[in-house]
């Protein structure tokens, strides 16, 4: 208790009132101490905006499968195109060469 006075003997000149030294005490409590400090707000904020990043990165994925499986639906040529392409899958009189990038 002594320590608190002897804190308060210290910083009242710079404050007008007792009231103004509650409010600012206050405020600093709430920005950098409490549960919901300002530094964790701003951590939520990013994962919030990357999580939003994400949302949309899936959702054009989605749309890119949905938009195959459509083309799939009308023809044959969709279908042979994806089973060359992804599955390397080749007719009987043909040869298949894979390349590799370094």
């Amino acid at each position: 208790m002594n320590k608190l006075k002897e804190l308060y003997a210290r910083i009242k000149p710079y404050l007008p009132n007792k009231y103004v030294a509650v409010i600012v005490l206050f405020a600093i409590l709430m920005l950098f101490f409490d549960k919901n400090n300002l530094l964790r707000r701003r951590h939520y904020e990013r994962q919030a905006r990357e999580l939003r990043r994400e949302i949309k990165a899936y959702e054009k994925e989605r749309d890119d499968a949905i938009k195959q499986l459509e083309d799939l639906r009308i023809g044959t040529q969709e279908i042979e195109k994806i089973a060359r392409e992804q599955y390397l899958m080749k007719k009987d009189n043909e040869e298949i060469f894979i390349l590799e990038e370094d």
